[in-house]
């Protein structure tokens, strides 16, 4: 019930091009977010990939390491976990459409699952990006490599572990940090304590996204916080991923887009 009155809350309150008066996020907004047509011959195969994940059966446990909304349960099998923790083609697309446009050349995601978002934003990176990965399942971190593998994306690294030890060995693997995507943990501490971490390695025009958003009220709790930090200029809400930019303004922006 709290997420269908957060979720009207968000439509009452969200935007349209019409109500962006930033260049910027206009820009971004009507060339990335919303342009849905742009397509990569790789869409069909990962799809595939993801329709042989939701028939699978075999059961993964321990699941953990802060999946928070993504797991309510510390057993699920194969598919039903495919089901109801990868992200959507919608939103897939979408990491692979701000992927593109952003070409950062030091990826970092904190959260591996079965591989699906990582495969779409290796495709919107390109060739030139150095992407890590962290996953703290055993089971899920050997499953998406195995899944990445399949389509030869031999350039995913993937760092298995619990994230309070594994993310400081991934920053010290990287110069600088042009995008992080926080999709491992749905809670506020440490996902704020994951956000300061990244912060030190971020770039000047670092993107941030965070997943979850508005689960819950905990995650809100985070987000607001997320948004009065004083390296952070412009947020846009897109009620299920936040993003973040890093890059410096005149004055801070915080945006609420329909989508």
């Amino acid at each position: 019930m709290n997420q269908i009155l957060n979720y009207l809350s968000y439509l009452f309150k969200s935007t349209n091009l019409h109500g962006i008066h930033s260049p910027l996020v206009y820009s971004l907004v009507k060339d990335v977010i919303y342009k849905r047509k742009d397509k990569s011959e790789k869409f069909k195969s990962i799809e595939a990939i993801r329709k042989e994940l939701i028939k699978e059966r075999s059961l993964i446990s321990g699941l953990d390491f802060g999946a928070g909304s993504s797991s309510n349960s510390s057993q699920k099998t194969i598919g039903d976990f495919a089901r109801s923790s990868s992200k959507s083609v919608k939103f897939s697309r979408l990491l692979y459409r701000l992927s593109k446009w952003q070409q950062p050349k030091y990826a970092l995601e904190l959260g591996t699952a079965l591989g699906i978002s990582g495969m779409y934003q290796t495709i919107g990176f390109g060739d030139s990006a150095k992407f890590i990965t962290l996953e703290g399942n055993s089971l899920l971190a050997a499953k998406a490599q195995k899944n990445y593998k399949k389509l030869n994306f031999n350039s995913i690294e993937i760092i298995e572990g619990n994230f309070d030890n594994t993310l400081s060995i991934a920053l010290e693997k990287m110069p600088q940090l042009d995008w992080v995507f926080f999709d491992g943990n749905h809670k506020k501490e440490p996902t704020i304590r994951y956000f300061h971490q990244c912060l030190e390695k971020a770039s000047e025009k670092a993107l941030f996204i965070f997943d979850d958003i508005n689960w819950s009220a905990e995650m809100q709790e985070a987000w607001d916080e997320i948004k009065q930090h004083a390296k952070v200029y412009i947020t846009i809400d897109l009620f299920f991923l936040g993003l973040v930019f890093l890059e410096k303004r005149p004055q801070k922006e915080h945006f609420i887009v329909r989508f």
